[in-house]
């Protein structure tokens, strides 16, 4: 892998467009979390895939699908913002998180868990802690239960982050946010349920609500263990595809009180709740989940990106990216 371009701002991200050996085209994401310090907490968000297959209509990630990235291509993105800052291989931060989370969904690709399972012993990183960011997609049995083995034999006491994106409490209105089949509300539960050890971090459920999607923490409740499971509240990004599917968010990151019912109503459902917003400069940036800068606003939904537009990003030095609070 070359880098074909980079793009960020001094005090807050840097997106790496790498090129494959195939001519597809990948980002990665480094950032920090300010006013942390870099040493204390230190965020890296890799894609899985080339492109996704699912093509949800909040994420520009699903234009195209060109197949799966192998375990060398995964740790390629990984080692080239590690070793630009420690070229040793020793990273002594405190909180060294690795998203699976850029492009593509992880569970579609088993590579992951080949990278990992070699993590613990590619760097010496006593801060690591592994992120998956899912849609739950069905038909991946093999993938959940060697996750679960990976995770309680490398990433026991909270050293393990799991996500489930559901973004609405309604699973039929689900289907139009996520086109993919899936596993339902209660087989979610079940497997988390399973998966969950005590000392784990508790598994995520993320809301990126949509206005006209029904988001109710009573239904949510009935479904999902309080005991394993949080909610995480976002915005909804503003990325081509959700423009040009007439998508609009009920979190206003401006007005952070525009959140206040939804929280309220998770937490009383006796669910911890996590309302988390980024900094809006990197909507420019393009440094937001499922934002894939090379991608010009004419391009009409479905067309192939121009893919030449991305070498033309400014080359610049690591920067520092998103302010999360998960």
């Amino acid at each position: 892998m070359k880098i074909a371009g980079q793009r960020g701002e001094s005090d807050l991200a840097t997106v790496y467009i790498g090129e494959l050996e195939d001519g597809e085209l990948i980002e990665f994401v480094e950032s920090v979390q300010p006013p942390i310090p870099q040493s204390e907490k230190w965020v890296l968000i890799v894609s899985t895939l080339k492109g996704c297959p699912v093509n949800c209509p909040i994420c520009d990630a699903g234009i195209s699908y060109a197949g799966k990235l192998s375990f060398g291509e995964i740790i390629g993105q990984i080692d080239h913002m590690v070793r630009t800052r420690y070229s040793d291989g020793r990273i002594p931060v405190s909180k060294f998180k690795i998203q699976f989370a850029r492009m593509g969904d992880p569970v579609f690709n088993p590579a992951v868990l080949d990278v990992l399972s070699e993590l613990p012993f590619v760097y010496d990183a006593p801060g690591l802690l592994p992120s998956i960011s899912t849609i739950a997609p069905r038909g991946c049995d093999d993938f959940w239960g060697k996750l679960t083995e990976v995770k309680n034999r490398l990433y026991g006491n909270g050293k393990f982050q799991m996500q489930f994106s559901i973004h609405t409490s309604s699973e039929n209105e689900r289907r139009k946010l996520v086109p993919c089949s899936t596993l339902s509300f209660d087989e979610m539960n079940d497997w988390g349920e399973k998966f969950f050890s005590p000392g784990d971090r508790k598994i995520s459920l993320n809301f990126a609500a949509v206005r006209g999607y029904p988001v109710d923490p009573a239904v949510i409740a009935h479904h999902f263990s309080p005991e394993c499971f949080m909610i995480k509240l976002t915005p909804v990004n503003p990325t081509h595809s959700s423009r040009s599917s007439g998508l609009e968010g009920i979190i206003d990151p401006d007005h952070p009180e525009t959140a206040d019912e939804l929280v309220n109503g998770f937490q009383n459902a006796g669910f911890d709740t996590i309302l988390s917003i980024g900094e809006t400069r990197e909507n420019r940036i393009g440094s937001n989940c499922g934002m894939y800068v090379g991608r010009l606003s004419s391009n009409p939904k479905g067309k192939e990106p121009q893919k030449h537009a991305l070498q033309m990003l400014p080359r610049e030095h690591p920067d520092r990216y998103r302010r999360e609070q998960s």
